[in-house]
Order: structure tokens, then sequence, then C-alpha cells
């Protein structure tokens, strides 16, 4: 069986000399970084994508978020597009070498995203989480509605426990996000390795 994606995003709560050091330690077992910082400039993505690569991290690992512009210069592996951003078609049509990933939250999003041309999509979050205060998780069930109707794959995200892996991967989906789960743990080695021995 085809091992399943372990995508770890950045938190906007380290430094991103910080969360390079941890991604140096786990790179072993994580398929994708990717770099979300919102308030980043394209200088400060720039800048981050070469600690990772100073770390030993394939650019073949990193996805940015949204920054197609610096995603094209530094030749990372691709883009992690939100409703904000260019549209993936327009991406697509003129940097076809760049994977691109959509974040949906119905049925419709997973439509539009994949006539768009999305390789993959997230979706979540499928569990409470604290990034997303007051809000209930979407749940198993959606995400294996949405698994059954993708011709892409699917990447679960949201308050995603070791102990949920399973289900989740039951419910078809091709993959797990982390952020806080991993980055912000005490030994983020020995919880990178407990997901990843779950996938």
């Amino acid at each position: 069986m085809k091992q399943k994606e372990l995508h770890i995003i950045s938190t906007g709560n380290q430094t991103p000399q910080a969360f390079c050091e941890i991604a140096r330690l786990i790179q072993n077992d994580v398929s994708y970084f990717h770099i979300r910082e919102k308030s980043f400039t394209a200088k400060e993505f720039y800048d981050t994508v070469m600690l990772l690569v100073e770390g030993g991290i394939s650019l073949s690992k990193i996805i940015l978020n949204d920054r197609v512009d610096v995603a094209c210069v530094t030749g990372v592996s691709g883009v992690q597009l939100a409703y904000h951003s260019l549209k993936a078609s327009l991406v697509k049509k003129s940097f076809p070498n760049l994977r691109i990933g959509s974040s949906v939250h119905s049925v419709e999003e997973l439509t539009s995203a994949q006539n768009e041309g999305a390789d993959y999509v997230f979706f979540g979050h499928i569990y409470p989480t604290t990034s997303k205060p007051g809000l209930p998780g979407r749940g198993v069930k959606e995400l294996r509605i949405i698994t059954e109707v993708s011709k892409v794959p699917v990447i679960a995200i949201g308050g995603i426990n070791p102990s949920h892996v399973k289900e989740i991967i039951d419910a078809g989906a091709s993959g797990i996000a982390l952020m806080s789960g991993v980055l912000e743990a005490n030994n983020p080695v020995k919880m990178v390795k407990e997901y990843a021995s779950k996938l």
C-alpha cells in the first residue's frame, strides 16, 4: 500500500529559524513542509525557503502558501491556494510545473478546485481545533463524502491526533496535515514518528 502523505504547516508562532530547525530534525518522516506565514513579505518567504534548504530539505518537499512569485523564483514544489489567492487555472497555465493545492470546505468548493486544475485539496477542519475556536469540526463523515467524489488526493487537516489517523485514512484521505500537533509538541521528533507510524 502506498505510503500516505504527511504535511507539516508552519504555525506563525515560531521564528523561521525555530521552524526550520524542527523541520531539519523531522524531514525524513515528512512528505511536505508548508510555509504559511500570512504576514511574511516575499523576501521573508524567500529567506525561509533558503533556511530550509540549508537544513538539507529538498525544494521538492517545500510548498508556499499563496506566493506563486516566490515559488517560481525559488523552484519549490508548489503552492497552496486559498479563497483570496489567484485561481488555480491561471497559475497552472503560466507555471505548469507547480503542484497546486486548494483548500476546500464543501463538495461545491471541491468541484470548483478540480475544474480549476488543482492537483490535490486540503479538507477540514475535521476535528475541533484551537486555530478555529468555537467552530465544530466537519467530521469524518463529511471527509468520506469528499473523498468519494474527489478525483484528486484529499489531505485532511484540523485537530488531528495520532488516534484519529486510522479513521481518517479509512475514510479515503490520502494523508494528513498538521501544525501545532507536531511543531509545538514537547518532542516534535517523537510526535512526528508517532503520526508517521500510523500512516
